[in-house]
């Protein structure tokens, strides 16, 4: 039996990763993983555009004048499953506080991120719904 095995924590954040990498954001790639109460992948999601919405030219030049349509990898991961199918979610940054509300909507039990987010109210959120929120930093990362 193979001694460096993934734990579950490690093993969601490294998908998130990896999920990230298709971020077409340049300032900003978020990615997320979910697993079902089995540990197996309902699916993986970035944050970014609507599908098939091609950004106009200069669209990314202004930070924040186009970081209102950018949907977070949070709600593109929950279109993928039904409430109660997701069990253990990872995201590369703590979601922020409408993030967190989502993901509590959804029922989901266990939130992984990397990255703390200090404008976000998650801590206080999960603790009111008794939804475990950690932080992990050690895992695989993929590198290209």
């Amino acid at each position: 039996m193979n001694k460096e095995r993934l734990t579950i924590p490690q093993y969601v954040m490294a998908l998130a990763h990896v999920a990230s990498l298709r971020s077409e954001d340049p300032y900003r790639k978020v990615g997320a993983a979910a697993l079902d109460h089995d540990n197996r992948v309902i699916g993986t999601a970035y944050n970014g555009l609507a599908p098939g919405y091609d950004a106009p030219e200069g669209f990314w030049d202004d930070r924040d004048k186009r970081q209102k349509y950018m949907l977070h990898a949070e709600v593109n991961l929950c279109s993928l499953f039904k409430r109660g199918e997701a069990r253990v979610i990872a995201t590369t940054t703590m979601p922020c506080t409408a993030c967190m509300q989502t993901l509590c909507a959804y029922g989901v039990e266990e939130i992984y991120y990397e990255e703390e987010y200090k404008a976000s109210d998650a801590s206080e959120i999960a603790a009111i719904y008794g939804v475990k929120l950690e932080q992990v930093t050690s895992f695989p990362k993929a590198v290209f």
